[in-house]
């Protein structure tokens, strides 16, 4: 389909942990990615978000799978060298900790303009500055800071500078792997109205990694839940987050404080270490759009 940017069949990674040990992170997840949409994944610590990020910018190599974007089949050698520019260009990620994914010898300007540079293209306003001063604009931050170093940075600032950076480029896929997880909430709530405003202006597909289920409900079209390196539910946001319908979507959204003193003391909070969670079966669609893990002949 023409508006499917990106398309994760079957993914699959393991670590090798010594000779003859592997630990399965990732298990047979698949999804897709529609052009111009925010799709969330989320899930505990440890369930492969950040996993299934770094295969799909071919940061690790999967075990087994195939991951689609433009048509690229970008787990195949011979394709990510045919498409090299393409793939490095047109996809971008932001990491969770912005003080190691910036160089601490570099100044803001030459940071978010060293992309453009790697791969030569042509600032549209005139020079590499310039064009790092309006990007930095464009995040909220002041053309005053081009010259500062990211420890001269608050966090919040080392973040817009990554995001200016992940933009230079004007990707079509950016891939945001926990980027407010490190932030206080004031800032995190800065960032993600920011987020909300980049895409919307750019159009840009956006898939965002995130365990703070309140901000996923806010910001994504879409949500996958992932379980233990699977797939476990997938859905319009507003459809997953008010009918969840695996046990351990169920748990999650239970944990999600209310702002509501009464409803928060009468909720139910469901035990992660007592619910049952099957992850074996395959991902059946329940009601349009609306996709839940079942095993083969259960209603």
């Amino acid at each position: 389909m023409d508006d499917i940017l990106l398309d994760v069949q079957d993914l699959t990674h393991c670590f090798r942990l010594g000779r003859n040990r592997t630990l399965r992170v990732l298990d047979g997840v698949s999804f897709q990615l529609r052009r111009g949409e925010i799709f969330g994944l989320v899930g505990e610590s440890g369930s492969g978000k950040s996993t299934a990020a770094k295969c799909i910018m071919n940061i690790l190599r999967p075990t087994a799978g195939k991951i689609r974007y433009l048509g690229v089949n970008t787990c195949d050698p011979g394709q990510f060298r045919s498409h090299r520019k393409l793939l490095q260009t047109s996809r971008q990620i932001i990491f969770q900790d912005s003080t190691s994914s910036l160089n601490p010898r570099m100044t803001v300007a030459e940071i978010i303009a060293e992309p453009m540079a790697i791969h030569r293209i042509l600032p549209s306003r005139g020079s590499l500055r310039a064009e790092a001063a309006f990007q930095l604009k464009c995040v909220g931050m002041d053309p005053g800071c081009l010259d500062k170093r990211p420890p001269e940075l608050s966090g919040g600032q080392r973040q817009r500078t990554a995001i200016a950076r992940a933009l230079s480029m004007s990707p079509e896929l950016l891939v945001a792997d926990e980027p407010i997880a490190s932030l206080d909430v004031s800032i995190q709530a800065q960032i993600i109205n920011l987020f909300k405003h980049l895409q919307a202006e750019h159009g840009f597909t956006f898939l965002f990694i995130a365990h703070d289920l309140s901000v996923v409900r806010y910001l994504c079209d879409r949500v996958g839940v992932l379980f233990r390196g699977r797939l476990v539910e997938m859905g319009p946001a507003k459809e997953v987050f008010s009918h969840p319908l695996h046990p351990y979507t169920q748990a999650l959204l239970s944990a999600v404080p209310i702002p509501d003193p009464r409803r928060e003391r009468a909720r139910q909070l469901l035990d992660l270490d007592e619910v049952p969670f099957d992850r074996e079966g395959t991902l059946a669609e329940a009601f349009p759009g609306h996709f839940v893990l079942r095993k083969e002949g259960t209603a």
